[in-house]
């Protein structure tokens, strides 16, 4: 007979089994994605745009006078 206090015997048992963490496979896709990000951020902070406007900033910071 399965009751109530059997459901929770089971979930109770599940969670001291369950494993936490990520295995191998999760690693190798979470290094995949991040190394994936790092070349978009490489590429729009290389980008033209990019450049000539942190130039333009460092620019006007270099040319400010101090009285």
């Amino acid at each position: 007979m399965r009751g109530p206090e059997w459901d929770l015997r089971n979930r109770l048992l599940l969670a001291a089994v369950r494993e936490d963490g990520m295995s191998t496979a999760e690693y190798a896709i979470g290094t995949i994605a991040a190394a994936a990000f790092g070349a978009v951020l490489y590429g729009v902070v290389t980008g033209d745009s990019i450049v000539s406007a942190l130039t333009g900033i460092i620019d006007r910071a270099l040319k400010t006078s101090v009285n």
